[in-house]
């Protein structure tokens, strides 16, 4: 289901103009594609970052514009706080699109009850899937989950209509023994190791018979 995003228009262009919008608390955006004209919007900053943290892809657009529309490209400032600017391109409800989608996991693992730990490989997988489908996750359960067994991607339940564009065979997530710890003897021992002996070093009765 698509986020709802009011947009307004915005008639001035450029770094300073930007600088004064995201003062006044709306992020400048641009809308573009599918034949359209590119036009200049801005949303307001609370509305948009809460969307975007919720891994939103598709939003309807309202106010200046009615249209839907994906998140092509997020700019954030250096420290990955705030959104400097956003890029919206136009899709249509009959197109099929390839985007990426979180992996969330649920459940317990078994496997963790016996000392194993779960290592989750991929946090993301791409799909191909209806415009106006687009799934908000993937969900694995791993409640059957054993020490030294894997999840693959063919695993994976996906709505009707929505295609893994990856391996089946990939694997997404794993309960692995920990690795192991070194013990104080080994370390004793590394600590206590002998000193290699230097060829062509002078041992010292060498060097106290040169300096006779």
């Amino acid at each position: 289901m698509a986020e709802t995003l009011e947009v307004y228009e915005r008639e001035s262009r450029g770094k300073r103009n930007a600088r004064r919008s995201r003062a006044a608390g709306r992020i400048p955006a641009i809308l573009y594609g599918h034949g359209g004209p590119s036009i200049s919007l801005s949303v307001d900053s609370n509305k948009l970052t809460a969307v975007v943290n919720r891994a939103a892809h598709l939003v309807a657009l309202s106010g200046a514009v009615q249209e839907n529309a994906l998140f092509r490209d997020i700019q954030w400032d250096p420290l990955g706080n705030d959104i400097l600017h956003v890029d919206f391109t136009r899709v249509d409800e009959k197109e099929r699109i390839e985007v990426a989608v979180a992996i969330e996991l649920r459940g317990v693992a078994p496997g963790t009850k016996m000392g194993g730990i779960i290592n989750q490989q991929m946090h993301e997988l791409s799909v191909e899937c209806p415009a106006m489908a687009i799934p908000d996750k993937l969900e694995i359960n791993v409640n059957t989950l054993e020490l030294g067994e894997s999840i693959l991607a063919s695993s994976i339940d996906l709505a009707k209509g929505v295609n893994l564009l990856c391996d089946p065979q990939t694997t997404i997530v794993q309960c692995v023994e920990p690795m192991p710890e070194e013990d104080d003897e080994d370390e004793a021992i590394v600590d206590g190791a002998i000193e290699p002996e230097v060829i062509g070093r002078k041992t010292d009765e060498e060097e106290t018979e040169a300096a006779s």
